[in-house]
């Protein structure tokens, strides 16, 4: 399948992105997050944050909904994982091109996984950036026997490295609140699912009341690694992998906790107010930070003043 997303618009999207995941929510003259709202220069030089990619792709993912024999409830889907690879930045202005395809589909009896991914061009024909989303949907399962279930992957199930999150105390830990209209905000980028802005919806997805987008808790917690890890740099950023493992409501807080491995952030994410982790995952990066290059050397932590986002090693 292949799509034309014309993004003359591009640094409005971005910047109602950036709001959507909690950017200047605290301080509007925060000058670690202006960046991605505005430029003195003019908005086409605003900064992207990497997870801007996801939605890139989000218009040419196909509506399986329309596949013959194959039937589901669309309020019990759910986001299971993301997977980004960012290979250039991307343009301001022009058209993208997506190609997408199928690359795995899993019968798991009582539910199906459905792998997605899509391939995101420039006009010249360079590609910007990969993105694999992974869907569970819940009561579609039970399409192939018991004996032999049904399962295809198009990329060896060890491609995307597990998620092992260390006992060590944290590298840095970053606190932020989402507000309660945070979903409705965060749909404005094209997200348009009920399940996070209808009552009854998600009722009857089995929720007390509407839940935020997984992706949204996704750009919450890189939005946090760029600030304490990458001293603001959103281009350090090279690939990303997100598991949505719980829910999260508009108005909880959420704590990300980061450890450093090399070039590699592994970070989870859990709700302050219920205790629970609701997404873990890594972060590559291009490079380290002279910062973080004289932490491995000396082996000292990293304090991180969450009000300012200033990040400096501990005891100076």
């Amino acid at each position: 399948m292949r799509s034309c997303i014309v993004i003359n618009g591009f640094s409005r999207d971005a910047a109602i992105y950036a709001l959507g995941v909690g950017a200047c929510a605290r301080d509007a003259l925060d000058e670690n997050e202006l960046k991605y709202l505005y430029h003195k220069d003019g908005q086409q030089f605003i900064q992207v944050l990497p997870t801007f990619a996801a939605l890139v792709s989000l218009e040419s993912i196909p509506n399986i909904s329309t596949i013959p024999g194959w039937q589901y409830d669309t309020r019990l889907l759910l986001h299971g994982q993301q997977y980004i690879e960012i290979y250039k930045p991307f343009p301001s202005s022009g058209c993208i091109k997506n190609k997408s395809s199928v690359s795995g589909l899993h019968d798991k009896g009582k539910a199906a996984i459905l792998e997605v991914e899509t391939l995101s061009y420039d006009e010249s024909g360079e590609l910007l950036c990969m993105n694999r989303a992974t869907t569970y949907l819940r009561g579609a399962g039970g399409f192939s026997t018991s004996s032999h279930p049904f399962s295809y992957s198009k990329h060896p199930t060890n491609q995307v490295s597990a998620v092992k999150i260390p006992k060590s105390q944290p590298f840095a830990v970053f606190e932020d609140c989402t507000h309660p209209s945070q979903g409705l905000l965060y749909r404005l980028s094209g997200d348009y699912n009920p399940l996070h802005s209808d009552p009854l919806f998600a009722e009857v997805a089995g929720f007390s009341r509407p839940i935020l987008h997984g992706l949204c808790t996704l750009g919450f917690a890189v939005r946090a690694i760029i600030r304490c890890i990458c001293r603001g740099d959103p281009n350090m950023v090279k690939s990303i992998l997100g598991r949505f493992l719980l829910h999260v409501y508009p108005g909880e807080t959420l704590i990300t906790e980061m450890w450093l491995e090399g070039s590699r952030v592994v970070y989870q994410v859990q709700v302050k107010e219920r205790k629970r982790t609701v997404l873990s995952g890594y972060v590559d990066l291009n490079r380290l930070t002279s910062l973080l290059l004289q932490n491995t050397a000396q082996d000292l932590p990293i304090k991180v003043d969450c009000s300012s986002g200033k990040v400096t090693l501990a005891g100076k």
